[in-house]
């Protein structure tokens, strides 16, 4: 291997200083930026979300029977607290000190379920008490927590939910030490028949539904999360779809690292949403956007701030994709920290699952002991169509869903180690195009490697590279190197 070998394309010693300064001093240097201030510096016209406001009326949950001793069933003192408070015009339901064991939770309009520092809503491992939704099996399984086509919404408090995930989930052999494995295997549980997959149960492992997701929000409107710990889910832990005026604020979202399907949070094809100083750790992509079925006034996803977020493990610190085909736009990521992700910033689609995306505004990003690529543009990504089998995407046709990446603008990014800097592929017949990379400072083994890419812009960008060149681009590839 060769030794360490520094590229200086053009970076100013004053701005290579300031990017190798953690990102923590930066942010001591400067006032505390709050989630109105972001908004204000959006590089596009963007309004705050409206934050839901409620009556001074609490409903405490033992009034309506709840009791906190881990062991007794709750669904109907949530449920009773929560229509008492929804139909008094609105209020918080007080989730007191204590653990409490329920079914099924789901929101109502102008209710704020708050969750005391003590209080840990802990969601049954009876899968019987979730029942497929529609009554149809096969599909989708009622969700732990849950809201649809409602309004003014909030989960608040230092409390947690955990979501008995570990009684839904199959774990893969290849995710965990020896050790964990073992343990593993001592808990019980079947195998698959090359004893490569574990699953708690036969049930779960013959079951035919789908696992849920633990915080699912549908159609709803004007929404706060803040403070709440959502862990251990049996799927993606936040999924809220076709929602709009959505804050999330100081939440803390934990998945173990091998928990399969395992995302953080999941923002699908939603307007006007803020994700401010959130904590995350997933068994797949941390902090991810999707969008699937355009709208006629535009594209289904759009208007997105993320600031001040933190990721630990998952399979990408920021992401975008796979489901792509209700397009996005105006989306804006700034003053992130990605630590022990397998890919920092994560673009992937593919034929069938592909739409326009643009117009994306990332800066100001630490990333630290990243597994494979800082920066990663993959339209191949799993090379198959949505419920079809694999297909030559060379061949693909120009309404079969295209994905199509461009006019990205990726500056002051700081990553500390990384297999790969920057990785682009896209398609013959759609490059990856207009993308451009302004003052980044990476080492990694490989700087940049890229194929089907048209008008890659590099602007005072610094390589530490272990292998030579640090610019290893196809003749299908454009890169300008200012």
């Amino acid at each position: 291997m060769k030794a360490n070998k520094t590229m200086l394309l053009t970076l100013p010693g004053l701005l290579s200083g300031l990017l190798l300064l953690p990102v923590q001093f930066l942010r001591a240097q400067s006032p505390e930026k709050d989630i109105s201030w972001y908004v204000s510096h959006c590089p596009f016209p963007m309004t705050t979300p409206v934050v839901p406001q409620f009556p001074a009326h609490d409903f405490l949950l033992t009034d309506y029977g709840g009791i906190p001793d881990g062991h007794t069933l709750n669904t109907m003192a949530f449920q009773h607290a929560i229509e008492a408070c929804s139909a008094a015009g609105g209020g918080r339901v007080v989730v007191g000190t204590g653990k409490w064991l329920t079914g099924p939770i789901q929101l109502l309009s102008h209710v704020n379920l708050y969750l005391l520092a003590d209080a840990i809503v802990q969601f049954s491992s009876d899968h019987a008490l979730y029942p497929p939704i529609g009554g149809h099996k096969g599909g989708a399984v009622t969700p732990p927590l849950s809201a649809t086509g409602v309004e003014d919404i909030a989960i608040t408090g230092q409390g947690s939910f955990d979501g008995a995930g570990e009684s839904w989930r199959p774990v893969k052999k290849e995710k965990m030490t020896s050790a964990q494995w073992q343990s593993l295997l001592s808990s019980g549980g079947t195998l698959s028949p090359d004893g490569k997959i574990w699953w708690p149960s036969s049930e779960a492992r013959d079951q035919t539904s789908l696992r849920p997701v633990l915080l699912s929000l549908n159609n709803c409107h004007h929404i706060l999360i803040a403070g709440v710990l959502l862990r251990n889910s049996p799927k993606f832990v936040f999924y809220p779809n076709h929602c709009s005026d959505l804050t999330m604020d100081g939440a803390r979202i934990f998945n173990d690292w091998w928990a399969q399907n395992g995302d953080g949070i999941d923002i699908s094809a939603c307007k006007n949403v803020v994700l401010f100083h959130c904590t995350v750790n997933a068994g797949d992509d941390g902090i991810c956007m999707k969008s699937s079925g355009a709208r006629p006034d535009g594209p289904a996803l759009e208007n997105i701030v993320i600031a001040g977020c933190t990721v630990y493990r998952a399979h990408g610190g920021f992401v975008i994709g796979s489901n792509t085909d209700g397009g996005m736009h105006d989306i804006f990521v700034r003053d992130c920290q990605f630590i022990g992700t397998d890919v920092g910033l994560r673009f992937k689609s593919n034929m069938g699952r592909g739409g326009l995306v643009n117009d994306i505004f990332i800066s100001d990003i630490q990333m630290q002991n990243i597994v494979h690529e800082a920066v990663l543009f993959d339209t191949y990504y799993e090379n198959i169509e949505a419920g079809a089998e694999k297909k030559d995407p060379n061949k693909a046709k120009p309404e079969d869903k295209t994905p199509e990446f461009r006019d990205f603008h990726i500056s002051r990014i700081v990553c500390n180690g990384a297999q790969t800097g920057i990785a682009i592929t896209g398609l013959p017949q759609m490059p990856v195009s207009r993308i451009s990379f302004d003052s980044l400072d990476i080492h990694s083994t490989k700087g940049l490697v890229a194929t089907q890419a048209k008008d890659i812009d590099l602007h005072a960008v610094q390589w530490t590279v272990q292998e030579e060149p640090a610019v290893q681009a196809d003749k299908t590839a454009e890169i300008r190197v200012h």
